[in-house]
């Protein structure tokens, strides 16, 4: 069997891989040859179907940074209210202090602070994705202001970066090592700031 055989039965399979060695690995400490064995492709199945690394990268972000948001628009729905979101998102990340998954970061931000705003293609994906990510907290804070949990003199787009920043901030310290008790303390400083 070629190793370029799975790529024609599971395309997704493949793409989900590189999606985890980036995560693992970052843009550039990633190679091409992490990529073929993560994916079990030969080099001209990868080139065939994705293109070279560049292109690669920009499908695994695209990827990842959808269903994020697909699971963080359907998390928001299933909650009583936006301010209970919030608190759950945060409570959620504490929890995953010093595991695995906490060590992983997110790729989303772990993509912008590697690569970021230098005008390359791979940097304003990451640019993309973050403020992607910003515009579904503006709709969180805009929610959460209709329901009377967010003062309404609160500048949305503000609270919303405030969110992102404090988001993103949280996800660096979980990788580092911050534990849950640490996690906790400051989540209570952050929804304090949003008030």
């Amino acid at each position: 069997m070629r190793l370029g055989r799975p790529l024609q039965h599971h395309p997704e399979t493949a793409l989900e891989a590189a999606v985890n060695a980036f995560w693992r690995s970052g843009y550039h400490h990633t190679s091409m040859r992490d990529l073929l064995e993560a994916m079990q492709l030969s080099r001209s199945s990868l080139y065939q179907a994705y293109g070279n690394k560049e292109a690669l990268f920009l499908r695994a972000l695209a990827r990842y940074r959808e269903e994020l948001l697909v699971s963080l628009n359907a998390t928001l729905a299933q909650e009583a209210s936006a301010w209970q979101f919030i608190e759950r998102l945060l409570q959620h990340m504490a929890q995953q202090a010093e595991s695995e998954q906490a060590a992983l970061g997110c790729l989303i931000f772990n993509s912008a602070t590697e690569l970021g705003n230098s005008g390359s293609t791979v940097s304003d994906a990451a640019v993309q994705s973050v403020q992607a990510i910003t515009q579904f907290f503006v709709k969180v804070i805009e929610q959460a202001q209709r329901e009377g949990s967010i003062s309404p003199e609160r500048d949305v787009q503000s609270s919303a970066y405030f969110l992102t920043l404090s988001v993103s901030g949280l996800r660096m310290l979980l990788k580092s090592g911050a534990s849950q008790r640490q996690t906790e303390q400051l989540n209570n400083n952050i929804l304090r700031g949003l008030r």
